[in-house]
């Protein structure tokens, strides 16, 4: 693995008088950039985040790269350094915005257009593009969901199309956004699901300008768009946000939101509420279990309707739940599935009292059941998709397990080897 601090000195360019040099992860990418935009040169937000997020160098003041909100113009590093310009040389010329949402400004004769996005580049899940109005975002159906915990009053609440903030918290693993979606699906209520990191901010919630066919526009974030149609709005890992989730104040309120950049005050449709879902109860983690948890602002909380803690399914539920996902392909375990539920729920009672510092979610249950799908043994499949576990824990509750099912013998994971005593394959000719 190179090492990302190194970087040959010889490789680097001057830019807006700045020394810019190309250390290994620079260079990885602008390579990964110019592959998937070939002959572009100025990007929005949205093009970098889709080859990872945006690099610390992009954003720094110090190159200028930023030529308005959530526009960055990199045609001096693609040129060989100096002023911004684009490929054919002269300057780069940003289209001033337009006071009609939607409706491009005239191009004065002579100016340079950034170059657009390749008709012909692929679009993941097209079908669903929520730029589109015209189009419904309702989440899939699963045939082998088996409702639990707060499914009911979940469905009781979007159902009524009363608007009233929800916010559901509890561990890891146990079904809270599934069962928001899974209302969503069987109410066919259009859903939009944000996924809350410390970076969202205004912008991504309820847009900003960027850059459509050459022009500088305004384009509607999630969160306005579902107030227009109407839809509930998931906020996902909410805890994890910062102080810059409070432009969502007025839009808890249910009184609507004004966008600052157009002037245009939007007023939540029949049918639009909210859903939140998190870790913590917005108070932080104290046991330092969910890194990067925030704590909330406490007039944030309180204008949600009612906090609802999601458990982890009864023995019984969870059973069903592990069934459900053999029967998916026609070979059920009914035997394994009791023993790896009665040993998940050993484990949480144990971690409940502290003695234990992991719990097996209901999400891990699944998987294990899916690894056995595919490996046809039990032990590798548990220890497989525990061994992010440290060495202790993962030792502990393997043996736990062997201790329920007495069917297993803990010695066959010690002899697996994918060498031989001379140093050989085991692997035979037809496994290749």
């Amino acid at each position: 693995m190179s090492d990302k601090r190194s970087y040959d000195r010889a490789e680097s360019i001057e830019i807006n008088g700045k020394a810019f040099h190309f250390t290994p992860d620079r260079k990885e990418f602008i390579e990964v950039l110019k592959n998937k935009y070939p002959n572009q040169t100025v990007f929005t937000k949205e093009d970098l985040d889709n080859v990872g997020s945006v690099p610390y160098w992009v954003k720094h003041s110090r190159y200028q790269f930023k030529e308005g909100a959530g526009i960055f113009n990199l045609s001096p590093i693609f040129n060989g350094g100096g002023d911004t310009t684009n490929y054919s040389g002269a300057p780069a010329r940003v289209i001033p915005i337009t006071e009609e949402v939607g409706t491009p400004a005239p191009v004065p004769a002579g100016t340079m257009i950034p170059a657009a996005v390749p008709q012909n580049m692929p679009v993941a899940a097209a079908t669903q593009n929520i730029n589109d109005l015209s189009v419904k975002i309702l989440p899939e159906k699963m045939s082998n969901y088996v409702p639990f915990g707060h499914f009911k009053d979940v469905k009781k609440i979007i159902k009524s199309k009363i608007f009233f903030p929800v916010f559901v918290t509890g561990l890891s693993g146990n079904g809270k956004t599934l069962m928001v979606e899974q209302v969503c699906a069987a109410l066919k209520r259009e859903l939009f699901r944000v996924n809350i990191t410390i970076e969202t901010d205004e912008d991504d919630l309820m847009g900003g300008h960027t850059l459509i066919n050459g022009n500088i526009m305004f384009r509607e974030g999630p969160v306005i768009k579902a107030m227009r149609k109407g839809a509930v709005l998931l906020l996902d890992e909410v805890d994890l946000g910062s102080n810059k989730l409070m432009c969502l104040q007025s839009v808890l309120e249910g009184k609507g939101y004004l966008i600052k950049k157009t002037g245009e005050w939007v007023k939540p449709a029949t049918g639009f509420t909210i859903c939140a879902t998190a870790n913590t109860k917005g108070q932080g983690s104290d046991d330092g279990k969910f890194i990067g948890t925030q704590i909330m602002n406490e007039a944030m909380l309180e204008r949600f309707a009612i906090t609802m803690a999601q458990e982890y399914p009864p023995v019984k539920t969870e059973q069903r739940i592990l069934f459900k996902e053999m029967e998916l392909t026609g070979a059920v375990d009914e035997e394994f599935c009791k023993k790896l539920v009665d040993w998940a729920d050993i484990i949480r009672k144990t971690y409940y009292e502290g003695a234990i510092d992991d719990v097996i979610t209901t999400r891990r249950l699944v998987h294990i059941v899916n690894a056995f799908r595919m490996f046809d043994n039990k032990l590798k499949s548990i220890e497989m998709c525990i061994s992010r576990f440290d060495e202790e824990t993962r030792a502990s509750i393997l043996d736990l397990y062997s201790k329920i099912d007495a069917g297993v013998d803990l010695n066959e994971l010690k002899g697996e080897n994918p060498l031989d005593e001379n140093g050989g394959s085991e692997y035979n000719e037809e496994d290749v």
